[in-house]
């Protein structure tokens, strides 16, 4: 960020910090928050030593879209969720700067939507099933406590669909806006013998850039319902599906200059364009078999089929016999169970909460390539060229304590045992040969200490142990013409030693959280080579985060409140290494010694890709009761993120305004709902976010200009 930019930062957070609280404020209620997502039990957040946020449904809600994740995860630190601005494409989303290299999916941060994992046991996750509308509120956890959730190294993300109220609800919701931007959403629910839930929605858009329209549907149901005094079983169930959505690829810098809503090389000729339908269903049974003892049993099962066409030209792919093709099939049944029992209960004078669990998570998965012409047809499904079975497993284990030993005291602690496994085998004659298997395994520890320094301030301090597997995606390739075939399964796990100290203080109209963390990482995981839409990873000996985390929450008096998010981090490669620019690419056998010439350095020191060194989000909002009225206005900078390993270029930092407003009115059985909002207020040009490692150095995804969008809500109460 240049120097302006950080003595901005700090005159707004100056002055925010010395405006006068108001003793009448919202409650304490308000401002302190219970989550699950660091013990598995319902706990007060100021009270444990870890990097937590909620977020609950207004913020999700009111004068929000409730099509993308990162609507909401702008007011976490620590987080970075940037739209693509194609649907095609999943949201960049990263935590302390885990994830920011994935090209395809989430890694490196666990994901849940209640209960149940989006996350594979490859480390793997999905979030297009989060069904936002329903949502009664988000979970954020950063830090070493993470790895209590096994395969991830940055953190747990959790959604939560609401409970029904008493009576019974029918719900309607219209929006309308820039790009013919449409969402309609129609959501019932009940309370009587069954508490339900059940959400259906529609989404379109002919999106920002030409070669970017969009459609997707998404369904969402929970039922909940008490089998006796002391137990209770809860159903959920959601699908997703999103016909075939146009991508229009990155931009090199010249096109970014010269047109930004243009859509990058060959996206139009090849038609590129991606189709995705899942559907999932859990179950979750919560028994108290005493006044200490609970036991929580969750199951799952679900598939996804995935089918994605590139713009790999038709020369590159007949000039290599074993080229795996230009379409890319994904089919996977995955199913999975977690187990576990927590004890409650006082040891001479002092609370004990003990948790023990087991987990398994399966996943099967079918593997094609396609070529993407017929002929002269270009994008369209040709001939066979990958065939493969992958399976992943995983069978964990995890112990977790919880001790108050005197009344400022709390130590928190936890074990968790890892096994993934990965077998693939390929159909193809040609891949005769490449059956092939690996394991990896670990045991990770964390420990935190809590000391309540008074009735307002608490200190804490936290360590862990990280486990970050490969996915079948970063498996994937051993050569980007296909001369190796199989999966890369001479990958390791990335493990990460993670340290955080922080201070968590507030009253009845104050929150604040801040938090320092230092994170070293050994054979996490960097381009070897990316070229024809084709990754080859390999592992790299070390990288540090180490940054800062600010989280501020104020309630003043007449209505106005305010929220504040902001990060620092700087995540470095600390040993240098080599990346392949042409082929032939290999691992080199003596990474000290001189490169061939076809290896460029990525020297000590440099960036991680697509971590901004600082970010800031800044609401304040008014509320005015008597109306019915809210209004926010909000103001995000993030500073410049590099494109690649070896920092060649980069999208520049930034400054953007939102504003949104809309009015309420209750009746005895209506309610009735206004939005509008207006996103980059001063239509600034700038790059939303980037494609890591890009072959031709397509890296950018502009953003757009000013939009503005309406929404409209009617909701009838029995």
């Amino acid at each position: 960020m240049r120097r302006a930019d950080a003595l901005i930062s700090a005159a707004v957070l100056t002055g925010l910090l010395s405006m006068p609280w108001a003793a009448h404020g919202e409650s304490a209620g308000d401002l302190n928050f219970v989550v699950v997502t660091a013990t598995r039990t319902p706990q007060d957040s100021k009270d444990l030593p870890v990097s937590v946020d909620r977020i609950n449904a207004q913020t999700i809600r009111n004068g929000q879209l409730q099509v993308n994740l990162s609507e909401s995860l702008l007011t976490v630190p620590g987080v970075s969720a940037q739209s693509r601005q194609n649907y095609a494409q999943d949201l960049q989303l990263s935590v302390r700067g885990f994830g920011a290299r994935s090209s395809f999916g989430v890694r490196g941060v666990r994901l849940y939507s209640d209960g149940i994992p989006g996350t594979m046991p490859d480390g793997q996750g999905q979030f297009s099933q989060f069904d936002l509308s329903s949502a009664d509120h988000i979970e954020v956890l950063r830090g070493p406590f993470s790895a209590l959730y096994g395969n991830s190294s940055g953190g747990v993300i959790a959604i939560f669909t609401e409970d029904a109220k008493p009576g019974y609800l029918l719900d309607g919701t219209a929006e309308y806006g820039s790009f013919n931007a449409q969402r309609y959403a129609m959501k019932t629910t009940g309370d009587g013998i069954v508490n339900y839930v059940v959400d259906a929605s529609h989404f379109q858009t002919d999106g920002y850039r030409v070669h970017s329209s969009a459609e997707r549907n998404l369904f969402n149901a929970k039922a909940s319902g008490n089998l006796s005094d002391t137990s209770k079983l809860t159903l959920v169930a959601n699908a997703v599906q999103t016909p075939f959505v146009q991508d229009p690829l990155g931009l090199t810098r010249a096109q970014l200059a010269a047109d930004p809503t243009q859509a990058g090389v060959n996206a139009i000729t090849y038609n590129t364009r991606k189709s995705l339908a899942q559907e999932q269903l859990g179950a979750v049974y919560d028994n108290k078999l005493s006044a200490a003892d609970d036991f929580v049993a969750s199951v799952y099962t679900g598939h996804r089929a995935t089918t994605q066409f590139q713009a790999i030209p038709q020369a590159t792919q007949q000039a290599a016999p074993l080229y795996p093709g230009g379409v890319i099939d994904l089919d996977r049944a995955y199913w999975g169970a977690d187990v576990h029992v927590a004890d409650q209960r006082t040891v001479a004078g002092t609370p004990l909460l003990l948790v023990a669990g087991v987990n398994y998570d399966d996943l099967a998965e079918a593997r094609k390539g396609y070529l993407n012409f017929i002929g002269s047809q270009l994008g369209v499904l040709g001939a066979l060229r990958r065939d493969e079975a992958n399976h992943v497993y995983d069978f964990d284990q995890y112990l977790q304590v919880q001790w108050d030993p005197a009344e400022r005291w709390r130590l928190v602690a936890g074990v968790r045992n890892s096994l993934v496994e990965v077998t693939s085998h390929g159909h193809l004659a040609v891949l005769d040969g490449a059956d092939s298997s690996v394991r990896y395994s670990a045991v990770n520890p964390v420990a935190g200490v809590t000391y309540r320094a008074s009735s307002a301030v608490n200190i804490y301090g936290s360590y862990g142990r990280g486990f970050e597997t490969p996915t079948l995606n970063d498996l994937a390739y051993r050569s980007v013409d296909g001369s190796l075939p199989g999966l890369n399964l001479g990958l390791k796990p990335a493990h990460s030693d993670n340290y955080e100290a922080g201070i968590k203080a507030g009253n009845e109209s104050l929150r604040a959280n801040l938090a320092a963390f230092y994170i070293r990482t050994t054979d996490e995981l960097a381009v070897l080579q990316n070229s024809g839409g084709r990754t080859v990873n390999q592992n790299i000996s070390e990288t540090t985060r180490r940054g800062l985390e600010l989280g501020l929450d104020a309630a003043w008096s007449e209505g106005f409140s305010a929220r504040v998010a902001y990060t620092y981090i700087k995540a470095v490669v600390a040993q240098p290494y080599f990346t392949c620019v042409a082929a032939p690419c290999n691992p080199l056998s003596n990474p000290t010694g001189p490169p061939p010439a076809n290896y460029l350095p990525v020297a000590a020191g440099a960036f991680l890709p697509a971590v901004a060194r600082n970010s800031l989000y800044l609401g304040v909002s008014w509320n005015y009761a008597p109306l019915g009225f809210s209004t926010t206005l909000e103001a995000l900078s993030r500073s410049k993120i590099y494109a690649d390993d070896r920092n060649s270029d980069a999208a520049a930092g930034y400054w953007v305004a939102n504003w949104r407003a809309g009015f309420q009115q209750d009746t005895r059985h209506w309610h009735f709902s206004e939005f509008a909002r207006v996103d980059n207020l001063a239509n600034r040009a700038y790059v939303g976010s980037v494609i890591v490692n890009e072959t031709n150095s397509r890296f950018f995804e502009p953003a757009p200009g000013r939009t503005a969008y309406l929404m409209l809500n009617a909701a009838m109460r029995n």
